[in-house]
Parts: structure tokens; C-alpha cells; sequence
């Protein structure tokens, strides 16, 4: 191919180019090239002014021990069929990412089939994601609403319930006011909020229906987010109340929070599972994402680190000192009593070793036991978990 190949910011008319690209590269169209026009950032690549590579990219804050970190999430990223074999996504990838970080992203969040590339760019997951498909006569049978009231659409406060139980995980985007309406665009979905009387919002949920062939539907929840048990209950107690439609409810891959309302409350368990590509984090900036991340409040610590350097061919001596809620990484010459590559530190980032056995099989080095068991409980306070799609 003797035409130079170029890499731009996407303008009016290499939008055009690149979904009509997108839809030859992925066999169907991709609506959020069209939907996300006015709040992602298009980056593509172009041979003599045609388009044959690109991506979309969303600074967005994801949540990460309570507080909001600038992130560049990336999604419905495509090459040529043509192009293809001579590592235009890798440098696609550092292309869509420049500008981001430019504008202050400190992390990046990704979710794609081809795992075994994102880890070749330096991209790990922190957990396995699954969605759960249950019989709705189980959870019918299995939960009550007590005295729940149940109400269509979203007020302004359940925003705000959103945010602060996205608060509770590692992982959650923080979601911004156009968030809500693309995805209910987006996929029809239906919303529902619960409460006591009385009192305010507990619990929302959103699933979208599709009319089966013979008989019924197909109901598959894309938010779950209670406050408590007595909502998430409550919630799974309207779902079964769907069962005389709907066969099975199916919780699409992330959508249900990982904790075992299922597994200790279901009459008979036998919801089914399955596995889905998950999503997979890289960090940017070390230094600013140690410094803007929330860390716990009761913990007094300082750890050694030797961290892998971002171009894998070096090893980074640093002190990681916690303390009053607050994080810092200094540089240093002293030898690390726990060693990590990059992408052992985003999984460890994001809360994914929650022992240090579960650590030391992914292949994390510790001199020490005990730094390694406190490095490991500085992130551990609050589980991960991305139930966003973007």
C-alpha cells in the first residue's frame, strides 16, 4: 500500500466514513457511532482521505475506593477487513488514547473478545464477568416485595441514588446526565424505581423486552442497584411477577452486582451462568491515579513497590505511602518488597486480588508477606465491578 497512512480526530465527513467502515468491518451496523456523536471522541486512520481504521473513546469519571477517576473508556474500535495483519490496531490504540490523556485521563477501560491483544497493550481484567439467566417462577416463589411501592420512570433523586451506590464498588462509571437517556434510547429499555411509602428511592431497575416468536417474551435486565437487601429483594420479587410472559429473567453480562442475593435466597438453585469477555483496565498515569483514587480511611501504611515501566523493558522503584484516606508514589532507589508488572497493578487497582493467595497465583512477586498482605488490603475494601456498557 503505497498511500501514507494518516491519523486525525474525526470531522464531519470521516464520521460518515467511519460507520460505513464500522458496518462492513463488524457485519452490522454499530449504533453508537450515530448516538454518541455529540459526546465521544472519534479517532481514526486514513489512506489518501479513506478511512480504514478508528474508534470511539468516552472521558468519563469511573469510580475506583469512592472517588472519581478520569478515565478513557474505549469502545467500537474497527480495522478494515484489507488492513488487517500489520499491527494498525496497536497503533490505533495509542492514536485514540493520546488525546484522552490530554485531557486528563488517568486510566483506561476496555471490554473485547480479543483479551489476549488488550494484554499484549498492557489491559487486564480484574474479575470474571458473567450473565446469569433465572427461572422467573424461582424468583417469584423465592422473594417478596414486602411493602415496596412500585413506580414507572426515574426522578431527578434517583440519579443521585445511582451515584452513590456506584460509590460502593471498584469500577462503575459515574455516569454523566446523557447517560441515562442513550441507553434508554438506545436499547427501549423500561425503568422501574422502588420505595417504602414514605420514604425515598431504594432501588431501580431497567430491562428491555423482546416478543417471542410463539408465545412471551424475552426480559433482560440491564441495571440492578438497590440500597439495601430489602430492595434487591423486592426487585427480584417484581422480575418473578413477570413470570406469566416472560419464562426466564436474564441479567445481561455485568448487570447483576456480585453479591449472593441469588445464592442464599432461591428455593432451588439453579439459575445458570455464562462466562462473557470482561472488561479489562490499564493504568495511564500511575502516579495521578495512585493520587486521585480513594483509599481507606483507617489505614497507616508505607510499601515498597518495583512496578514494571511502560515499556515493559525496566523495572520502577517507588514508595507507596497510604494514609488518612490520601495516596502518593514517590520515586526511590530501595529494592520493592512486592513486584508487579502493569497489568498485575491494574487488577490489584481495581481490587482484584482480595488475598494474597489469590495474588501470588497471578503471578505477583512479594519478598515480604506482610507487605504484600497490606499492599493487597489497601484496595481490597470494596469489590469490582463495571456493570456499564459502552
Amino acid at each position: 500500500m503505497s498511500k501514507q497512512l494518516t491519523f486525525t480526530a474525526g470531522e464531519d465527513g470521516l464520521w460518515e466514513q467511519y460507520d460505513e467502515l464500522a458496518t462492513r468491518s463488524y457485519g452490522h451496523r454499530v449504533g453508537d457511532i450515530t448516538d454518541l456523536r455529540e459526546h465521544a471522541h472519534l479517532h481514526v486512520a486514513h489512506r489518501g482521505g479513506q478511512v480504514v481504521a478508528g474508534g470511539l473513546g468516552l472521558l468519563v469519571d469511573q469510580f475506583f475506593g469512592g472517588s472519581p477517576i478520569p478515565s478513557a473508556c474505549l469502545g467500537a474500535g474497527c480495522v478494515a477487513p484489507e488492513e488487517r495483519g500489520d499491527h494498525l490496531a496497536t497503533r490505533m490504540v495509542t492514536e485514540r488514547l493520546r488525546p484522552l490523556q490530554e485531557q486528563g485521563a488517568v486510566i483506561s477501560a476496555i471490554s473485547t473478545s480479543s483479551t489476549g491483544y488488550a494484554r499484549h497493550l498492557g489491559w487486564e481484567a480484574p474479575v470474571p464477568v458473567f450473565a446469569w439467566t433465572v427461572a422467573a417462577d424461582d424468583l417469584k416463589r423465592s422473594f417478596t416485595g414486602e411493602d415496596f411501592e412500585i413506580e414507572h420512570g426515574l426522578t431527578p433523586g434517583d440519579y443521585d441514588l445511582q451515584r452513590d451506590l456506584a460509590r460502593q464498588w471498584n469500577g462503575p462509571v459515574d455516569r454523566p446526565g446523557w447517560w441515562f437517556p442513550w441507553k434508554q434510547r438506545k436499547s427501549a429499555l423500561t425503568i422501574y424505581r422502588f420505595h417504602r411509602p414514605g420514604h425515598p428511592t431504594a432501588g431501580m431497575v431497567s430491562f428491555t423486552t423482546k416478543r417471542r416468536e410463539r408465545h412471551g417474551m424475552s426480559l433482560v435486565v440491564h441495571d440492578f442497584w438497590a440500597a439495601n437487601h430489602s430492595a434487591a429483594a423486592a426487585m427480584l420479587a417484581f422480575l418473578g411477577r413477570h413470570n406469566t410472559r416472560a419464562e426466564a429473567i436474564e441479567f445481561r453480562r455485568g448487570a447483576l452486582p456480585p453479591y449472593p442475593a441469588l445464592l442464599h435466597h432461591l428455593h432451588r438453585y439453579r439459575p445458570s451462568a455464562e462466562a462473557w469477555h470482561p472488561w479489562m483496565l490499564r493504568i495511564l498515569n500511575l502516579p495521578d491515579a495512585i493520587r486521585l483514587r480513594g483509599w481507606p480511611q483507617d489505614l497507616d501504611a508505607t510499601v515498597p513497590v518495583a512496578i514494571e515501566n511502560e515499556a515493559g523493558d525496566g523495572i520502577d522503584r517507588y514508595i507507596l505511602q497510604i494514609g488518612a484516606g490520601s495516596g502518593q508514589l514517590h520515586p526511590t532507589h530501595t529494592d520493592g518488597q512486592v513486584t508487579l508488572t502493569r497489568r498485575q497493578l491494574a487488577v490489584w487497582y481495581a481490587g482484584g486480588y482480595r488475598t494474597t493467595t489469590s495474588a501470588r497465583m497471578a503471578g505477583v512477586e512479594a519478598g515480604s508477606q506482610q507487605a504484600l498482605a497490606t499492599l493487597i488490603r489497601s484496595t481490597a475494601d470494596l469489590e469490582p465491578w463495571l456493570p456499564d456498557h459502552f
